[in-house]
C-alpha cells in the first residue's frame, strides 16, 4: 500500500470489490500478471467483485466472454454496464413505460428483456446510451423528443472512448449536440462518477451501498463515485493515472496501491492480522 486512508469504511467491512476493467483488471487484450491473483484472494477471503463498465454500447455477455477468453470465467451476471445499471434505473423510476433509446441493439435489447416498450413515435421517456449505429435520423427524433419535454435519462457522461488508434466520440460528444439543438441536458446520468451506477451495483449484488468498494485507475470516473456515492475509493496506478497527478486533482482516493496485486496482499495480511 502506498497511500493514505481516508475511508469511511474499513477494508474488513466490504463485501463486494467494483472493478474498473481496461486499466486496472487487464490492458488492451491481456489479463495484468496480478490479476488472477487478486481474484484467488477474494475468493478465500470469501469477498465478491463485480466488473464495472461506463460503455453502454456492449452488453455485459461480450465483457464476460472478453474476460473468460483471457483466462478467468466469468458469467454475465459478474459484469455491468451503465446500459444495464440505467435499465435497473428505469425499472425502478419508470416501470412500464414506453420508451425511445437512442443505443446499439445491444442496448435495446437490455431494455426490451426487461418488459419496457421500445417506442419511436408515441414513447414516455427517452434514454440516450453511447450508440454507435447512431444516424441522422434517430438524432433528430431524439432532439424531438426532448425538446418536448420528455424525461431525459444518459448512460453515462463519458465524451470520448479510447481505443487502440485513439479516441472515438462517446455519448458525452452527443449530448453536446441534443443540448445544442435543444437547451437540455439530460435529467440523470446512470454511470460512473454518479450515485445511481453504485446504486444499481449494491442491488444486483443485494449489499448495503456501504459494503461496496471502487477499484480503478482513473480519479475522474473511477474515484469520483466514492464521493457521489459515498463509498470506498481505491486507486491503482496501472493505468491512467500516475502519482504525480493527485496533487491538483478534486477526485482523492482512500487507498492508493501500485495494481491489484499489492491490493491482494494488503488485504491478506488484513485479514491474517484480524
Amino acid at each position: 500500500m502506498i497511500g493514505q486512508n481516508r475511508t469511511l469504511q474499513p477494508l474488513t467491512e466490504i463485501r463486494c470489490f467494483m472493478l474498473d476493467m481496461d486499466g486496472t483488471f487487464y490492458l488492451g487484450e491481456k489479463l495484468f500478471p496480478w490479476s488472477l491473483g487478486f481474484i484467488e484472494t477474494l475468493q478465500k477471503l470469501g469477498i465478491g467483485y463485480l466488473f464495472l463498465t461506463n460503455n453502454s454500447s456492449k452488453d455485459r455477455h461480450l465483457y464476460a466472454e472478453k474476460i473468460s477468453r483471457m483466462g478467468l470465467r466469468v458469467s454475465e451476471e459478474q459484469v455491468l454496464t451503465s446500459g444495464e445499471a440505467t435499465a435497473i434505473y428505469m425499472e425502478g423510476h419508470y416501470p412500464g413505460k414506453r420508451l425511445f433509446v437512442a443505443g446499439t441493439p445491444s442496448l435495446l435489447n437490455e431494455f426490451s428483456s426487461r418488459g419496457f416498450t421500445l417506442d419511436d413515435q408515441n414513447p414516455e421517456a427517452v434514454v440516450l446510451g453511447f450508440d454507435t449505429t447512431l444516424t441522422y435520423e434517430k438524432l433528430w427524433e431524439l432532439c424531438d423528443f426532448v425538446r418536448a419535454g420528455l424525461p431525459f435519462i444518459a448512460t453515462h457522461p463519458d465524451i470520448n472512448c479510447p481505443t487502440e488508434h485513439g479516441f472515438m466520440p462517446d455519448i458525452g460528444a452527443f449530448l453536446a449536440a441534443v443540448t445544442a439543438s435543444t437547451g437540455r441536458s439530460p435529467d440523470i446520468i446512470i454511470g460512473k462518477p454518479n450515485r445511481m451506477i453504485a446504486e444499481a451495483a449494491a442491488r444486483k449484488m443485494n449489499l448495503p451501498l456501504q459494503c461496496l468498494a471502487m477499484v480503478g485507475d482513473r480519479l475522474y470516473t473511477d474515484i469520483a463515485i466514492g464521493r457521489e456515492a459515498g463509498i470506498t475509493s481505491i486507486l491503482v496506478l496501472s493505468g491512467e493515472t500516475r502519482t504525480e497527478d493527485l496533487p491538483g486533482s478534486p477526485y482523492q482516493p482512500d487507498y492508493i496501491f501500485t495494481h491489484l496485486g499489492e491490493l491482494a496482499q494488503y488485504l491478506a495480511d488484513l485479514y491474517r492480522e484480524g
